[in-house]
């Protein structure tokens, strides 16, 4: 009698073990070690982070539909914070400047209208794979330049450091990848003048808003492919483009999975205050906004942040813990394994080849045909 216990029991415990490896077997196998705080705290101040389980009344938020609307509040504000968005074109068609094929994949410059405006165009590269796909679509990724003067042609692998070809080599893993020109470096003598040029059209909205508004127009444009599944959109993006990235998933549910190398989620980690991010008044005492707000926005989707503390230039690491602690929890109302990290690769602010490897990891499991919790 006893031996049949001690089997019921390790059957049990069998099954139980099943259950969780099932429960778990739809995220990166390292996704605890980004979730784990740093050894020793960071003396950095993130500055002022209001509760996010908490309503602008005081009273908790303490269940998923609570959040919800809580949410709503907070979106809101920011979407207030940042000024009216230039409206959208009433369709995705572009123009394909220069066609190229690179191996087993093909490059194409694209040229498409940006916003309503007929006169206002932006260039992209297109990269897909020229390998026919399965018939249900593939998965698509917004990649999000850094600060370079030769803007998109790193990122779509024509010059610069192999380790940021980030277009080239997605589309070699079988994605459809848009890398579109930050709208500081189109046609634009310089950075101060493309905002002035913006904000002569659009007065009230700040930087930062263009950006998010380009990024979510590149998504129009890569959703309409007729070979993406616009289920299954990610974005990626290191330094500024990093920044972009951050802004994109917070307030386009249409990103599924996200990474953000090195753009610096604290205030003053970087130069948020510059006028094309956000402007001065993010210094300002009546100013209580921060980014821990914008990783909440994101749940239940996925997004990495990835920090070079304490390498060179670093933007984010430890010190950007605080931030993600924050959201956490709120992450964790939607799934108890939740889909927000940070990995401190203490290299500086760099993206290696180590780093695009997880990166792509990341992506390709958070990309696959399965549904988020709503």
């Amino acid at each position: 009698m006893k031996s049949n216990r001690l089997f019921d029991v390790a059957v049990l415990l069998t099954v139980l073990s099943l259950c969780l490896m099932n429960a778990h077997a739809d995220d990166v196998a390292w996704i605890q070690d980004v979730q784990l705080p740093p050894k020793e705290p960071s003396s950095f101040s993130v500055g002022t982070m209001l509760p996010l389980l908490e309503r602008s009344d005081g009273t908790p938020v303490s269940s998923l539909n609570d959040w919800k609307e809580r949410r709503k509040e907070i979106q809101s504000v920011w979407e207030t914070f940042l000024g009216p968005s230039p409206t959208f074109p009433k369709n995705n068609d572009m123009t394909v400047l220069k066609h190229e094929t690179i191996g087993e994949i093909t490059r194409d410059l694209i040229r498409y209208q940006c916003e309503q405006d007929p006169d206002l165009y932006v260039e992209a590269y297109l990269l897909r794979p020229i390998k026919t796909d399965t018939g249900k679509g593939r998965p698509g990724i917004v990649a999000l330049h850094h600060t370079a003067s030769a803007s998109i042609d790193e990122i779509a692998g024509l010059s610069g450091r192999p380790a940021l070809f980030l277009g080239p080599k997605l589309a070699e893993r079988g994605f459809v990848v848009i890398c579109p020109r930050c709208f500081l470096w189109q046609d634009s003598p310089s950075l101060p003048k493309a905002v002035e040029t913006f904000r002569e059209r659009h007065p009230h909205s700040l930087g930062m808003r263009k950006m998010l508004f380009d990024a979510q127009r590149a998504t129009d444009i890569l959703a309409a492919q007729p070979d993406v599944d616009p289920s299954r959109i990610g974005a990626i993006g290191h330094s500024l483009g990093a920044k972009e990235v951050l802004y994109l998933t917070a307030f386009d549910d249409r990103i599924k999975a996200a990474v953000a190398s090195e753009g610096g989620t604290a205030f003053g980690s970087t130069n948020w205050d510059a006028p094309w991010y956000l402007g001065p008044q993010i210094h300002e005492k009546t100013f209580t906004r921060n980014h821990h707000e914008l990783l909440a926005l994101v749940a239940p989707r996925a997004i990495l942040i990835l920090g070079g503390e304490t390498g060179p230039g670093a933007a984010d690491g430890d010190r950007s813990w605080p931030l993600i602690a924050a959201a956490l929890p709120v992450h964790r109302l939607y799934r108890e394994t939740s889909r927000l990290g940070i990995l401190n690769h203490h290299l500086g602010h760099t993206f290696s080849e180590d780093l695009f490897e997880r990166s792509s990891n990341w992506l390709e499991t958070y990309l696959k045909e399965v549904s988020d919790p709503k």
